[in-house]
């Protein structure tokens, strides 16, 4: 049986692991605060004109507490780029978790995954837009994308492999899945510069994309049924 040690503080409460609980998820809240408003930050300043003022500003927090929990502005960035890469990784492992076994219905979800509303923001495509820019001269940004992405990339490669099994297709697996990938990528960027391209109109681009590349196993509606 565990036993929870508890004391009286000098006002009469009782101290413990619940106050300890409650001062943890307190330093989370305002980790993910900060971690927000650098976000927002990126967004409407770029990277370089990001200032741990700002962000403590646009948390509603003092400049402090951004020093306690972040220390210096890379930290803070490297922290905020985590979190993004964390978020995105989730979201679409989750999507290919509820797709079923079939390879076409995994990749109709990893392509609808990825421009979900949650993750296509203009917020969020703005910040990676800001990270994508320093990360060739910045070894802890590739490092940290890196290999979610070449695990992104084999996910993919290995479900155009399949679907070639099945068809009979005339194509390479390796490089239909670069360009599937490209295509997703440029997407993304045509909607970060903003250029009239919407969230729905990338979707519908990359839909037309791969019922044109998997025509035996995908419509414009969803992927086949057998």
């Amino acid at each position: 049986m565990k036993v929870v040690l508890e004391d009286i503080s000098a006002n009469g409460t009782r101290t413990g692991e619940p106050e300890r609980r409650g001062r943890k998820a307190s330093k989370e809240i305002r980790r993910q605060q900060l971690i927000e408003a650098t976000i927002d930050s990126l967004a409407k300043r770029g990277y370089a004109e990001t200032t741990m003022a700002d962000v403590a500003d646009g948390a509603g927090l003092s400049r402090g507490i951004v020093n306690f929990h972040f220390e210096s502005k890379e930290k803070l960035l490297v922290a905020t780029l985590q979190y993004m890469a964390d978020e995105y990784a989730d979201h679409w492992m989750a999507a290919l978790e509820k797709a079923g076994p079939s390879a076409a219905a995994k990749l109709w979800a990893l392509v609808a995954a990825d421009f979900d509303r949650k993750i296509t923001t203009k917020r969020k495509l703005a910040a990676w837009c800001a990270f994508w820019g320093e990360a060739k001269s910045r070894p802890t940004y590739q490092a940290l994308c890196g290999a979610r992405d070449a695990r992104y990339q084999d996910i993919f490669e290995g479900l155009v492999t399949e679907m070639k099994a099945q068809a009979g297709y005339d194509f390479e697996p390796k490089a239909l899945t670069l360009a599937l990938c490209a295509m997703m990528e440029g997407l993304w960027w045509r909607l970060m510069m903003s250029d009239g391209l919407t969230r729905e109109g990338a979707l519908q681009a990359a839909i037309e994309y791969v019922v044109a590349a998997f025509p035996q196993h995908m419509t414009r509606e969803g992927p086949k049924t057998k």
